[in-house]
């Protein structure tokens, strides 16, 4: 059986500037990224003005793993919370410095970057979008 875990995140109309400054932090290649305005149209339903460059769906491969995030529609509540930490794991403290230092941009550094007992660089930050991320090399790595 193969199982893969993603991370769906959901911003407040500033996806694609999340989706750009998660591209550059991870090296991340972006597999999918729709618009609600690209969604078919409904004469019934149709997509407001402020909602049709919001992000419906964005998909963005990080490795072996994929990141998805959208936007909220408009009008619909938005609440930032600390239930959701996205765990990073890189195979070296190089790596693992360098995207904590792209995450740390515009963020708040909740434990710096630094040797643990378990990984030779070790940090956690809550992004510019209120999400918190641990960043961790492989143990063993440097």
């Amino acid at each position: 059986m193969s199982i893969s875990l993603n991370v769906y995140l959901v911003t407040d109309g500033n996806g694609r500037e999340a989706v750009e400054f998660y591209q550059k932090a991870f090296g991340a290649e972006v597999l999918a990224l729709q618009t609600f305005g690209d969604g078919p149209s409904d004469p019934n339903h149709p997509i407001p003005p402020e909602a049709k460059d919001r992000i419906m769906h964005a998909s963005l491969q990080i490795g072996s793993s994929v990141l998805m995030l959208s936007d909220t529609f408009p009008g619909m509540p938005y609440t930032v919370g600390n239930h959701v930490t996205v765990t990073v794991n890189t195979d070296t403290a190089d790596e693992a410095k360098a995207i904590f230092n792209q995450l740390q941009d515009g963020g708040e550094v909740k434990m710096p970057i630094q040797e643990t007992f378990w990984s030779p660089a070790y940090g956690s930050v809550v992004d510019k979008f209120g999400v918190q991320f641990q960043i961790s090399a492989t143990p063993g790595q440097s």
